[in-house]
């Protein structure tokens, strides 16, 4: 064989390499971001955390709450991991210029398999098709929120369309194959294998071709269909769709507490114990200039690493939203709003830094005040309806709870309410504004 013979696998080789490339590149991105946030120990009951991701992440138990979308989710979930399966024989048959590799040592197993990955190909086209009419005809309102304008709105699409044009073109790819060896049994390169019960109704499409417009459009399809995939891989990182790789990490790192309970501020803590012992000296760590560390959060590098996870993972599928009461009373609040920001403002980040040589140069901003504004965190009523809806067990609450802490500890600012509350705790010993000595008053009568 001569160089020119072996020209669609080094074409091959070098594509999947430049997404392997690219792909790593911007999986380094992310574990980059992520570790800007504060470390937390989340390594506590494994045994525990391994059933949540297995029970939430891989078997999709919060997802089917909501039966139809969540049906036709499983539907999309289990077509893409066992499609992919055939993915592996596409890169060994594109490496090694073979065709149909595993065929001779599959036997009959063959046939069931490329015949399921057939069946799944067209249920997940008949799913991807009602997810859009859902999205863009019948327009449910969690789809039509300000936040899902733009971009957001844009990239829901856009996969969308990556998974029609995907499951068509492996269909296409396989209907073409079948022709070629039904009409051409002794075709170079292609043998007897497969199962097309689906891809089979399109044979009417190929008759009266000849072999080699037979072999031009099953190679394109395949070529369109592989390099598609390796297009798509490198598209997550700018798509809500990350969370096809991190809700397994990100329910498995998922806060296993009571809903409802919360963790001490260490920060106050450490202040309290100070006050409370008269030996302590507040400067015997390093002296005056040591840095005081802040209380609640104010910029992403404020937040936890798992707490910059959840916001890489949020799907934007806006449960969190929808269960929102402040939200539903027309409140300025959004919990999808909150990851949606929190990865915004770290992704920008991420990119300042890349521009500065791995340093970051002030831009003027931050997560409080340039993306979540004070209003939209006091109308949250920290219910956990956000908390118990989202399908990947993404957190707002606690986002929500620290960028409160820093207004109020921070910059002492908090609605008018919640000060003279605060102010008659610390004058009466109650949130009521009546004397000590008055509190029983209200009892001399009964």
């Amino acid at each position: 064989m001569t160089m020119i013979d072996y020209l669609p696998n080094i074409v091959f080789a070098i594509g999947l390499g430049v997404a392997i490339y690219f792909f790593s590149g911007n999986v380094k991105k992310i574990m980059r971001n992520i570790r800007l946030g504060k470390t937390v120990d989340r390594n506590d009951q494994k045994a525990e955390r391994w059933k949540n991701m297995a029970r939430i992440a891989l078997g999709q138990s919060k997802m089917v709450r909501r039966p139809i979308a969540g049906f036709l989710h499983v539907i999309v979930y289990v077509g893409f991991v066992l499609i992919n399966i055939e993915l592996l024989e596409i890169v060994v048959d594109g490496l090694l210029g073979t065709h149909r590799v595993f065929a001779p040592f599959l036997g009959d197993f063959y046939n069931i398999l490329i015949g399921s990955f057939e069946v799944f190909a067209a249920l997940v086209l008949v799913a991807v098709i009602l997810f859009w009419t859902r999205r863009n005809v019948v327009r449910i309102q969690r789809f039509s929120k300000a936040e899902m304008k733009g971009w957001p709105k844009l990239d829901a699409d856009l996969i969308l369309y990556f998974e029609i044009v995907l499951m068509s073109l492996f269909l296409t790819m396989n209907g073409a194959d079948l022709a070629i060896q039904q009409n051409f049994p002794n075709a170079e390169h292609y043998q007897q294998a497969g199962a097309f019960p689906v891809s089979q109704w399109l044979l009417p499409w190929f008759t009266g071709m000849e072999l080699t417009t037979l072999i031009a459009i099953e190679r394109t399809a395949w070529w369109l269909h592989i390099f598609g995939i390796f297009g798509f891989l490198n598209y997550l990182y700018y798509s809500k769709h990350l969370h096809i790789l991190l809700a397994f990490p990100n329910t498995y790192f998922a806060n296993l507490s009571p809903k409802g309970r919360f963790e001490n501020n260490a920060s106050v803590t450490n202040e309290v114990k100070l006050m409370l012992d008269p030996n302590a000296d507040p400067f015997a760590a390093g002296g005056e200039t040591e840095e005081v560390e802040s209380f609640g959060a104010a910029e992403v590098t404020d937040l936890t690493q798992i707490q910059l996870l959840n916001a890489y993972t949020c799907t934007e599928c806006g449960r969190c939203t929808s269960e929102c009461p402040a939200n539903q009373t027309g409140k300025k609040l959004s919990p999808r709003k909150i990851m949606m920001d929190t990865r915004d403002r770290l992704t920008e980040v991420g990119n300042n830094m890349d521009k500065n040589n791995g340093s970051f140069a002030d831009d003027g901003k931050k997560l409080l005040g340039d993306y979540i504004t004070a209003e939209e965190l006091w109308a949250c009523t920290s219910c956990n309806a956000c908390v118990q809806a989202c399908p990947v067990d993404i957190d707002p609450l606690s986002i929500i709870m620290q960028m409160r802490q820093y207004l109020v500890m921070e910059e002492s600012k908090a609605p008018s309410d919640l000060n003279n509350m605060m102010s008659n705790i610390e004058n009466n010993g109650a949130p009521w504004p009546f004397n000590q000595q008055d509190r029983v008053n209200w009892a001399q009568e009964l």
